[in-house]
């Protein structure tokens, strides 16, 4: 695995071009997807993360904030790859019981 530094002490380039947090396999992206879903601060980040530091954490946000369009970008290609499996694959039948019992 070939990783390349950033100027962002936590922050390291994958081989495909993907932020991750340095010594694990976290993605920049899915740290600030959490953050942005559920409101997280960087501590709560950090209890549902316990393997993250406050340090990486705080690091991976920088990076994010100064590549805003870049990893929204990389966001919106992701949600877009969802809704095409959701729309290939069709409901759940689970969710289709929860529908006709008039639970959902």
């Amino acid at each position: 695995m070939s990783l390349v530094k950033t100027g962002y002490e936590h922050v390291t380039i994958d081989e495909v071009g993907v932020p991750i947090i340095t010594g694990t396999t976290m993605k920049v992206v899915e740290l600030v997807i959490e953050r942005t879903a559920y409101g997280w601060s960087p501590e709560e980040l950090h209890f549902q993360h316990p393997y993250l530091t406050l340090g990486q954490i705080h690091s991976a946000l920088a990076y994010y904030w100064d590549h805003v369009e870049e990893l929204g970008q990389d966001i919106e290609r992701r949600l877009h790859h969802v809704e095409q499996v959701c729309q290939k694959v069709g409901p759940s039948p689970l969710v289709a019981r929860l529908k006709a019992k008039g639970l959902l």
